[in-house]
Order: structure tokens, then sequence, then C-alpha cells
């Protein structure tokens, strides 16, 4: 396990990586040191081809509050330009996360909101205990959630974002999974097998094979159709082509 201030970080045998949030006294709210150090993991991650996924989870009762408002009032004496730098270093944060190579899994065992929110949007699988709660409350303090609006909006669309950017209502996990944020819904007991179960599910596929489909989900997403009906066919021709398709084949082919 490597040495971090406001979170935890290791790498299990199985190849699953697992980030904590650790800062439960100040329930998980993210300050200039845990953006630096997420945005550390996220270039360990980057780089580590043979992690197969990665569990995100919060310690304590609240997975994250958001911005940390102490760390949020520092800011309010910089110069526009050096605000903006900041405001670049999460959304920097959020990239990263969002074009990790592995599966990203939340865990969410307690509420989240604002920046918290903004971490969730950008996982591949978010499983949530059925008590908690979702908000943003940036305007209650004359503010918008500005950095973590574009990863929002791609995962929940347009008319979630305009009940929900501005009212700062709170808002539980059934609407949650209504909007897409959450995957899957868990009681306190459950949360844990839920969430070895979408690992195994992962686990049980090709490494290579899961890799891609996550990148070209996204490119799909986010390309004009033109462009992914070409790539499409290449990249089946390519894995159809690949070792690691011939030989899973194989396998199968000879348990029938």
């Amino acid at each position: 396990m490597k040495k971090f201030e406001t979170i935890r970080f290791e790498i299990d045998t199985r190849k699953v990586a697992v980030i904590t949030l650790d800062r439960p006294q100040y329930s998980n709210a993210i300050n200039s040191t845990m953006i630096a150090e997420l945005t550390r993991v996220t270039g360990i991650l980057s780089t580590e081809k043979d992690v197969r996924a990665c569990i995100l989870q919060g310690e304590g009762v609240t997975f994250c509050a958001g911005g940390d408002l102490t760390f949020m009032r520092s800011q309010m004496v910089l110069e526009r330009e050096e605000i903006i730098e900041e405001a670049n270093k999460i959304t920097n944060l959020l990239s990263a996360l969002d074009n990790l190579p592995c599966p990203l899994i939340a865990k969410v065992q307690g509420s989240a909101y604002g920046g918290g929110i903004g971490l969730l949007s950008v996982c591949d699988i978010i499983i949530a205990v059925d008590d908690a709660n979702f908000a943003l409350r940036e305007t209650l303090l004359g503010l918008v959630p500005a950095t973590i609006g574009p990863f929002l909006l791609r995962r929940i669309g347009e008319a979630w974002a305009r009940q929900y950017f501005f009212t700062a209502k709170t808002f539980d996990v059934v609407i949650a999974q209504r909007m897409n944020l959450v995957s899957r819904i868990a009681s306190s007991n459950e949360l844990q097998e839920f969430v070895d179960d979408e690992v195994a599910q992962i686990l049980n596929c090709q490494p290579q094979a899961v890799t891609i489909a996550k990148a070209y989900a996204k490119k799909l997403a986010r390309d004009p159709l033109a462009d992914s009906r070409k790539y499409s066919a290449e990249l089946f021709a390519d894995r159809l082509k690949s070792n690691e398709a011939k030989e899973a084949i194989k396998q199968f082919l000879s348990r029938s």
C-alpha cells in the first residue's frame, strides 16, 4: 500500500486496485492535496497495464461531500487566472479518471454531493447503498457545478441537468439510478458482495478485450456515426485476428 495523506491506494494479488478517499472527519471533502494525490494515482494506473479493475470508495459514513469549503475560500484571494488554473486541476483529474484503461467501479457506501458526484460521473459502474443521498449544492453558495458539469451532463443528459444543476435539492438513490448516476442499488450488507460480483465478471473476461471494449464504448458515444462504423469493422477484424481471441475461442470450443 502506497502512503498518502488524504487517500489510500493499493493493488491486490488479483491486480484489482482500490482507491479509498480517506478524510472521514471531513466527510471526504476534496481539497488540493486530495486532487494532487488522486491525480498521482491515475498516473500510476495509466501505466500499470496489468491492472484489471479499480474500485473507488470512501472511508466513513459519507462517500464524498464535494469540495472542501475551507479550500475553496482560500482560493478567493487568488487572481482570476490562478483560480482557472486550480479549476483545471480538477477537470484534468476527472479526465484522467475517465480515461483509465481499466474499468472503474464506484462503491458508494454513503451520500455524495457536488464534486463527489463529479467523481461518480466518470466511473463505469456505480454501486450505491440504498440510503445514499445526492445533491448539487453549489447554487446555495452562489456557485455552479462548473468543473464537474461537462462530465456530469454527459452522464445524465440535459433534461436531468436542467432539473438539478440549479435547485440544490436532494435526491435519493432511486432517482440517481433513473438518471444513470447509479448502476445498482444494494443494502449495506450487500454492498461489498455486489462490488465483488462486478469485479468477478470483469476478471472472467479476457483482459485486453475488456480494455479495448471500454475505450470502444467511449469512442462510439463521442465520435460521428460514419467514423464509428468504419472503426467498428476494423476493430472487429483486429480482435478476431488477435492471439487473445484465438486462444479464448479455442478453449471455449474445446469445452462445448
